[in-house]
């Protein structure tokens, strides 16, 4: 779906449509299991923590700064 969705589908400039949209997926299948091999897996409580310590401040930040440039 994301090679469809976000790559432009079967169309490429260098070979036919089957095999260049073949080659998008498993690309991307490459990379996906590749950074899931990779990074470090979270546990639940490190999760939490992210989101309340992190990325709720960001999250109210965004908001206040949305704010003052609609109202500039």
């Amino acid at each position: 779906i994301a090679a469809i969705i976000f790559l432009g589908g079967w169309s490429g400039p260098i070979v036919d449509g089957a095999h260049w949209f073949l080659l998008k997926v498993f690309a991307l299948l490459f990379i996906y299991i590749w950074l899931r091999g990779t990074l470090p897996r979270y546990r639940y409580d490190q999760l939490m923590s992210i989101g309340w310590k992190v990325m709720l401040p960001l999250a109210i930040l965004n908001i206040f700064i949305t704010g003052c440039v609609v109202y500039i």
